[in-house]
């Protein structure tokens, strides 16, 4: 082999092995950090259903279930909550793709009758001091006790009963059409249980 390939060569070859040794890394690392990631969502979750749910004694993990929506086009995992045994509440994970940022994720927590307690955003790319506004108190309030069977699940702009975080009106409507989607399948959900 003349010296002007060998020159090329080398080079070439040696890029190749560099590539192969960092893909390598790369897959090694990530399969690491696979199991400790899905454990610190997990307990991001479990926090928030704490949050949304208050008081219970059981896994909510370990009895979790998917439901769907009536029009059966949304998917969504349902945790119940349990107090010495009884269902006292449930949290809903859910989601709207409508946010000022694009997806929200929340988690919703519902009385047994389906009014709100309570709800935990968990993912979002809102705007800061304007659309995470969504998650404070102010906003949240409004929700504790919610009936949407009995009340108008929209923000007053739109001739609903929740007033829209200023300056937020559309991560305010993301948020509620999330808490619809949770209520849709608690409602579905509800109605199977009560068919059989």
């Amino acid at each position: 082999m003349s010296k002007k390939k060998q020159g090329v060569l080398r080079p070439v070859v040696t890029l190749v092995a560099i590539a192969c040794l960092s893909a390598f890394i790369l897959g090694y690392v990530h399969e690491l950090t696979l199991e400790p990631i899905k454990r610190a969502k997990d307990n991001q979750e479990l926090a928030a259903i704490a949050e949304v749910v208050g008081d219970f004694d059981n896994n909510p993990f370990a009895e979790k279930m998917t439901i769907t929506t009536k029009n059966k086009k949304h998917k969504m995992v349902m945790y119940p909550a349990r107090k010495d045994g009884a269902l006292n509440s449930v949290a809903i994970k859910t989601y709207s793709n409508n946010g000022f940022g694009g997806r929200i994720e929340l988690i919703v927590g519902f009385n047994v009758d389906g009014s709100i307690k309570n709800f935990k955003i968990i993912s979002s790319h809102e705007t800061p001091g304007l659309g995470t506004k969504v998650d404070e108190p102010r906003f949240k309030e409004q929700f504790k006790g919610f009936y949407p069977r009995r009340q108008v699940l929209k923000v007053k702009q739109d001739g609903g009963d929740i007033d829209a975080v200023t300056a937020a009106t559309v991560s305010s409507r993301a948020v509620l059409k999330a808490i619809e989607r949770a209520f849709s399948a608690f409602s579905n959900f509800n109605s199977g249980r009560d068919d059989e």
